[in-house]
């Protein structure tokens, strides 16, 4: 079938056409009535006249042959929107929601085996590592109902030489339900979160930090994400705790959160820098910080901060 626009512009150039034949056919006309009175006038012989010009004509059943059958097939073809066919290296990534507002994350890139990846969600930033497949499955706490993971890659795609990541979004239905602290922060600048809960001291049952026994009783964890093993990562530490379960305690208290760094001798000083995130009932408070840290003489000792991050105020359940 023809192109209705080719249709259209044919017959729109034809009656151009027909209608500058109209309009020069009476000139002409009158050009030659003239010559012929003068002949009239000397040879005495009248001339028979034209007859009227007819009416216009009508046009129809215009047929193009100009174009060739397969060129205009191939203008409608062109004309319709192509299908996105996901390509073979493409990353892809889809998010699951978990009891305790957490979400399993898994990647897939099948042409990116052992490459960085940086995860992005509500402001948090996290360095990890794609396995030999080009897959990674975590588990991530979230910040926020509806929540949001990007994940970005460090190289080009291999195919289409671009810098394409993916995203999913997974709905968080007890978000509510709980309240983070996220600490965030680039390098080996030897941060680490302190819960301390209902007057728990160090090393206590209560007494929540990534080095403590993983059989303790208590009533929120801690998680640490990123992969410390790449260079200049980006890693995190969140505490959580969930209000609304059968294992929180009846009575009112207090989590003393701080945080910590601890003097090495790769941050010996130097000036290192962190941030904070607060998820409170749903809603995230953020802080800056910048440490200047003693020199290296003080390797091996620990600056605690107990005004970065506000402590936990549990009401009685």
């Amino acid at each position: 079938m023809l192109d209705k626009r080719i249709v259209l512009i044919s017959a729109a150039t034809a009656a151009c056409a027909l209608g500058i034949g109209f309009f020069m056919q009476p000139s002409a006309t009158g050009s030659a009535a003239v010559n012929e009175d003068q002949l009239s006038e000397q040879t005495g012989v009248a001339l028979p006249q034209e007859p009227a010009l007819a009416s216009p004509v009508a046009i129809e059943k215009i047929t193009l042959t100009s174009a060739k059958p397969a060129l205009v097939e191939a203008q409608e073809a062109a004309s319709v929107e192509p299908t996105l066919v996901p390509e073979p290296c493409a990353m892809q990534v889809r998010g699951t929601a978990l009891p305790g507002a957490l979400v399993q994350l898994q990647v897939t890139a099948p042409c990116r085996g052992k490459e960085r990846v940086t995860l992005h969600h509500q402001g948090m930033m996290v360095t990890e590592t794609l396995d030999a497949k080009g897959q990674l499955d975590l588990i991530i706490p979230a910040l926020s109902e509806t929540a949001t993971f990007i994940v970005e890659p460090v190289s080009l795609s291999p195919l289409t030489e671009t810098m394409i990541g993916a995203v999913a979004q997974v709905k968080v239905p007890d978000m509510a339900q709980v309240d983070r602290v996220v600490l965030q922060w680039g390098g080996n600048s030897g941060f680490e979160i302190h819960a301390r809960e209902f007057g728990a001291q160090y090393g206590e049952q209560g007494h929540v930090w990534h080095g403590a026994d993983p059989a303790q009783k208590s009533v929120g964890h801690l998680v640490r994400l990123g992969d410390p093993q790449q260079l200049a990562p980006r890693l995190a530490e969140i505490y959580s705790f969930q209000r609304d379960v059968s294992s929180a305690p009846v009575e009112a208290g207090l989590i003393e959160i701080s945080v910590e760094a601890e003097i090495t001798q790769i941050n010996c000083g130097r000036e290192i820098a962190a941030q904070s995130l607060r998820v409170v009932q749903g809603r995230v408070q953020t802080r800056d910080l910048v440490l200047n840290m003693p020199d290296c003489s003080a390797s091996g000792d620990f600056l605690v901060l107990n005004n970065l991050v506000e402590n936990l105020k549990i009401a009685a359940k």
